[in-house]
């Protein structure tokens, strides 16, 4: 602070150093001016000037201190008051300005909860033609027609529901239920889900739950698992090995792990899966992926305490592993 305020006021010492050096140089100049008692004079004023100088300087930058040291907000109350004109004009412009971003804030906050609401209104709203035509073209019996009308419904449903699921995230504190879930049935349902996208890819599933029930919220973990399975089942080799998922203890943590035999993915990617967007650097010409499907269920693993980590072999498949909190760590949570 120091030296900005020499820059600031450097105008004024070079005008007292010249005039201190114009007064002595006059003095050495004129013989009829003692030139002893003018440089007493001089170093007094120069005394005097310093101790001046040292009261301005606390005095002028205590104002300036607490803005360089106070948080990044809209919080202007612990601000010491203006104790100059100058500092008046700084203080109503900073009021004027937090007032004008709070009010903006607000009416910014209001409007993308009406977003959400309307969004999340329309996505319900969908669904309700949506399960229309899954009656409907579960009565056709074209199966041709059928299965690729299946997929297509399927594609639609699962893009809603990540969607539905984005815009709850930043919520989802709110909407967490913590109790005992089942993993096998949860993992029986979800691939119920994808049955007639497995069948057209000849896709198997080889499950072993030495583990079937952990404590977590039933609705957020489908949704995690759901990501899984689409991302092993959409990069799966058409009719090679089986999709594993297993279930194990591992230093008295609960682990779900989902492996496929599909295309891996890139060790230069692999830090990279989980960030908003990101897709395979390797594969730009899949114009499907969305880059959202990892990033959402990290968000919500992170959120319920899950760690979910990868490793993978390019060529050789991709497993996910999902580690669950201990029971006492599940509390958290809940804030119990």
């Amino acid at each position: 602070m120091i030296r900005r305020y020499l820059v600031e006021r450097r105008s004024w010492l070079l005008f007292f150093i010249s005039a201190q050096a114009l007064v002595l140089l006059i003095a050495f100049l004129d013989k009829a001016i003692p030139f002893g008692p003018i440089l007493y004079i001089v170093f007094l004023t120069t005394t005097l000037f310093l101790i001046f100088f040292i009261f301005r300087y606390n005095k002028e930058t205590r104002f300036y201190k607490q803005l360089e040291e106070r948080d990044n907000n809209l919080d202007l109350s612990a601000l010491a008051g203006a104790d100059s004109p100058l500092e008046s004009v700084v203080e109503t412009s900073m009021i004027n300005l937090a007032e004008h971003l709070r009010q903006s804030a607000s009416r910014h906050q209001v409007a993308l909860e009406q977003e959400k609401d309307d969004l999340l209104a329309w996505i319900h709203e969908v669904k309700t033609p949506l399960t229309a035509m899954r009656l409907m073209m579960d009565r056709l019996e074209d199966e041709t027609m059928k299965t690729a009308l299946t997929y297509e419904w399927l594609r639609i449903h699962l893009l809603l529901d990540k969607q539905l699921h984005q815009k709850r995230l930043p919520f989802m504190e709110n909407d967490l239920y913590i109790e005992q879930v089942n993993l096998e049935s949860l993992t029986y349902a979800e691939i119920k889900t994808l049955q007639t996208w497995c069948i057209q890819k000849g896709i198997g599933f080889d499950l072993d739950f030495e583990v079937t029930d952990v404590l977590s919220d039933a609705k957020w973990l489908a949704f995690i698992l759901r990501q899984l399975l689409t991302n092993a089942v959409k990069y799966n080799d058409p009719h090679a090995a089986d999709i594993v998922i297993r279930t194990r203890r591992r230093d008295e943590r609960t682990v779900l792990e989902v492996s496929d035999h599909g295309r891996g993915i890139e060790p230069k990617d692999l830090p990279r899966i989980f960030d908003k967007g990101f897709t395979s650097t390797a594969w730009h010409q899949d114009s499907a992926a969305t880059g959202m499907g990892l990033y959402l269920a990290k968000k919500a693993a992170e959120s319920m305490l899950i760690h979910i980590a990868v490793r993978s072999e390019p060529g050789a498949g991709t497993t996910f592993t999902l580690t669950f909190p201990l029971p006492n760590e599940v509390m958290r949570i809940t804030g119990m």
